[in-house]
């Protein structure tokens, strides 16, 4: 743990969500991973994990990511999980009972949110920082969705709206000593 330091949070990169409309993030993603972790910085990795009869069966019809392998962070991933915290979660957002806890634990009052989908869990989360008086991050160029470009731009938009236009910021942004040198 590095108190005072940043956190990178890496937003639900499970092998059900990696699709050819998101597969582009997953080299950015591992390598931010890696340069973060190799500065000496917290890491921590969102699974979710839909159920039977949850608000995604049963308002969208959508039943997957209810079990492994789907539910499985990817494997050019796993290594750094492991060196990281994992918090799963059944909702968008990674404060949870339990992920608030942790936060709190660790002394996490900044957050750099990357991962899969930009418009739904990685936005969830930079809004439910910033509603907790916490500074959120937004990576735009470390975030895709499996939907698309347009669902992508479009939780960009949002994003922008709700946390600050200076908030979403492109990798080349994040300052050298969380990452090393671009």
């Amino acid at each position: 743990m590095t108190a005072d330091r940043p956190v990178l949070v890496v937003t639900d990169m499970q092998n059900g969500f990696v699709r050819e409309q998101s597969a582009h993030v997953v080299p950015i993603v591992v390598d931010l991973v890696h340069r973060w972790q190799a500065a000496g910085g917290d890491t921590l990795f969102t699974r979710y994990l839909n159920y039977p009869d949850s608000p995604f069966e049963r308002f969208f019809g959508w039943r997957r990511l209810q079990s492994p392998p789907e539910t499985d962070i990817i494997s050019e991933l796993q290594c750094y999980a492991e060196r990281g915290a994992v918090l799963d979660k059944t909702i968008y957002s990674p404060f949870t009972i339990d992920g608030i806890k942790m936060f709190e634990q660790r002394g996490w009052k900044e957050f750099y949110f990357c991962g899969i989908a930009t418009e739904s869990c990685v936005l969830k989360g930079a809004v439910d920082a910033f509603e907790r008086n916490l500074t959120p991050w937004l990576i735009a160029d470390a975030s895709a969705s499996h939907a698309g470009p347009a669902a992508h731009d479009a939780g960009l938009l949002v994003a922008r709206r709700f946390i600050g236009p200076n908030q979403v910021i492109g990798l080349s942004e994040i300052p050298c000593t969380l990452v090393g040198e671009h």
